[in-house]
C-alpha cells in the first residue's frame, strides 16, 4: 500500500511538473507576442514624437526629483550636479542624505553653499526624525535641496522626500544612476497622453553601465561587461524591460517599477501613505497599493511603462554581493505578495488579481522551489531507473532550446529598437553568455531564491551590502591608452 501511494505521489508530481514546464514555454510565448506588439507601437508613436512639445505646453506637470543618499560622499556632488542639469522645465531635485557615516552631508554643503532654512516640512507621511533642511544660497542651485535625516532606510528617505516634494509627479531614482538629459521629458510624456483613464505610475528600463564610456553624467559608448555574471545580466535585463515589463504593460498587469527608476502620481501616492518602510521590495509593494486602491475605488487607470535607455546603474559582479541582491528581491517579492493576499485570483481586482498575482506567485516567488523539487525528481527517476535517457535528453534539451531563444529574441529586441551594443565583439559575448547561462548561472540563481525563501522564514531582513567600483569615465580611459613618456 505504501509503495502504491508513493508511486501515485512521484506519478502526479511528474505530471505537475511537466504541466508547470509547458506553462513556462506558452507564458514567454505569449509574453513574446505581447511585447512585440507593444514595441512595434511604441517606435511608430515615437517616430512622430516632438518632444521639445512636452517641455513648452503649459499643460505639463511639474517632477519632484527624489534621490536618497547612504554613504554617497565619494560621488554625490557629480550626481547631484548631473541631476541639475536634466532637460526640463518644472522640475526640482530633492536629496535625502539618510543618515550617512561618510562626508556625504558635508560635501554637498561644501558644493552648493548650502544652509539650513526653516523650510516648512508637513509630515503627509510618517518618517524618521528630519534634523536639517538645506537650501543653497547660490541661485544657480535653487532647485535643489537637501533633507538631512536619521537613518531609516531607503523607503523611509523616499517618503522624507515625497513630504518635501511641491510638484505633481514624483520622479523616485537611485542617487547613483546615470540619467538621459531627455529622461523627464519622456518618462512624463504617458501622463500626459492618456484621456480616458489615469496614469498613476510610469516605469522606465535601467540599462547596464559597467564597463560602458561615461562622460559628463552620459553613458557615450555602450560595451558589455568584462565578467560573465555582468554579461548575464544585461541579458536579463533585457528579457525584463524589454520582454516581459512592455507585455505586462499592453494588458496593464504591469505591477512592478523599478526602484531605481519610478515616476509616481503624488497625490495617489499620498492617498496611499507613501511607501511601506518595513519591506525590503518597496518598490513593489507601492505600485501594487496604488492599483488595488484605484480597482476598489473603481477608477480607470494605467501603468505604464517607456521602454526608451533612459536610466543606466551599476551592477554587481561579485557572486557574494549579486547572491545579496537576489535575496532581497525574492524577500521583497514574499512580503509583497502576503501583504495584499486579498487580491489573489479576486475578479474584482481584474487582470490584476486573475493574472498577475498568480503568475508572480507560481512563477516568480515559487519558481525557485518548483525547479529545485523538479530537479530532485529528475535525479530520483535517474537513480531508480524509472526514467529513461531519451525521455530525460528530451526534455532537458527542449527547456534549454526555448531559454536560449527566449535570451536571443530580447537581444534582438534591443538591437531593432536601438542597437547600442553596435560593436560586434560584444554581441558575440552576449551570445555566448546565452548558451552558457542555463548551465554556469541560472542554478545558482535558483539557489539564492531558495536562500531568500529561507531567510524570510528565519525573519532575517535587511538589503545587504551593495559595493560598487564607480562608472568608466572617458577621460580613465584617455589615461590607459596614452603612452607613458619615457625619460
Amino acid at each position: 500500500m505504501y509503495n502504491l501511494l508513493l508511486d501515485i505521489l512521484i506519478e502526479v508530481f511528474g505530471i505537475l511538473f511537466l504541466v508547470y514546464s509547458f506553462s513556462i514555454i506558452s507564458f514567454y510565448l505569449i509574453m513574446t507576442v505581447l511585447s512585440t506588439l507593444e514595441m512595434r507601437d511604441h517606435l511608430k508613436k515615437n517616430k512622430f514624437a516632438d518632444y521639445k512639445d512636452v517641455i513648452t505646453s503649459p499643460v505639463t506637470p511639474s517632477i519632484s526629483v527624489i534621490a536618497p543618499a547612504y554613504n554617497e560622499g565619494q560621488n554625490i556632488v557629480q550626481n547631484a550636479k548631473s541631476l541639475l542639469t536634466l532637460h526640463y522645465g518644472k522640475f526640482e531635485v530633492i536629496i535625502v542624505n539618510d543618515g550617512s557615516k561618510d562626508d556625504t552631508l558635508d560635501k554637498m554643503i561644501e558644493s552648493f553653499g548650502l544652509v539650513k532654512t526653516n523650510y516648512a516640512y508637513h509630515k503627509y507621511v510618517e518618517t524618521g526624525k528630519i534634523r536639517g533642511v538645506f537650501k543653497s544660497t547660490n541661485p544657480s542651485y535653487a532647485k535643489l535641496t537637501l533633507v538631512d535625516k536619521e537613518n531609516g532606510g531607503k523607503a523611509d528617505a523616499l517618503n522624507a522626500g515625497i513630504n518635501l516634494a511641491a510638484n505633481e509627479i514624483l520622479a523616485c531614482i537611485d542617487v547613483d544612476c546615470i540619467l538621459s538629459s531627455d529622461s523627464l521629458t519622456r518618462m512624463v510624456r504617458p501622463f500626459m497622453e492618456e484621456t480616458n483613464r489615469k496614469v498613476i505610475a510610469v516605469g522606465g528600463v535601467i540599462g547596464v553601465a559597467n564597463n560602458c564610456q561615461v562622460k559628463d553624467g552620459t553613458v557615450t559608448e555602450y560595451r558589455v561587461p568584462e565578467t560573465l555574471l555582468g554579461r548575464f545580466q544585461v541579458i536579463e535585463y533585457f528579457r525584463a524591460f524589454l520582454m516581459g515589463r512592455m507585455a505586462w504593460t499592453r494588458i496593464n498587469g504591469l505591477m512592478l517599477i523599478s526602484g531605481a527608476f519610478g515616476f509616481f502620481n503624488k497625490e495617489l501616492v499620498l492617498k496611499v501613505g507613501g511607501y511601506f518602510p518595513k519591506t525590503v521590495g518597496e518598490d513593489m509593494e507601492l505600485v501594487v497599493r496604488m492599483r488595488r486602491y484605484m480597482e476598489e475605488t473603481g477608477q480607470k487607470y494605467k501603468v505604464g511603462f517607456v521602454p526608451d535607455p533612459l536610466c543606466w546603474t551599476e551592477v554587481p559582479e561579485s557572486e557574494n554581493i549579486l547572491s545579496k541582491q537576489r535575496n532581497r528581491w525574492m524577500r521583497g517579492t514574499i512580503e509583497t505578495l502576503q501583504l495584499h493576499q486579498k487580491v489573489k485570483l479576486n475578479p474584482k481586482y481584474g487582470v490584476l488579481g486573475l493574472v498577475s498575482y498568480p503568475y508572480w506567485s507560481v512563477f516568480e516567488k515559487g519558481g525557485p522551489i518548483i525547479e529545485m523539487m523538479g530537479f530532485l525528481y529528475t535525479l530520483l527517476m535517474i537513480i531508480t531507473g524509472d526514467i529513461s535517457a531519451l525521455y530525460f535528453v528530451g526534455l532537458f534539451g527542449l527547456m534549454y532550446v526555448f531559454s536560449v531563444m527566449i535570451s536571443s529574441f530580447s537581444i534582438l529586441f534591443e538591437g531593432v529598437a536601438y542597437n547600442n551594443y553596435k560593436d560586434r565583439s560584444d554581441l558575440n559575448k552576449l551570445m555566448k553568455t546565452v548558451l552558457l547561462e542555463p548551465f554556469l548561472i541560472h542554478p545558482k540563481i535558483v539557489l539564492w531564491g531558495l536562500k531568500g525563501h529561507w531567510h524570510f522564514i528565519k525573519g532575517k531582513g535587511g538589503w545587504g551590502e551593495m559595493i560598487r567600483t564607480g562608472f568608466k569615465k572617458a577621460e580613465d580611459k584617455k589615461k590607459i591608452e596614452s603612452p607613458i613618456p619615457l625619460n
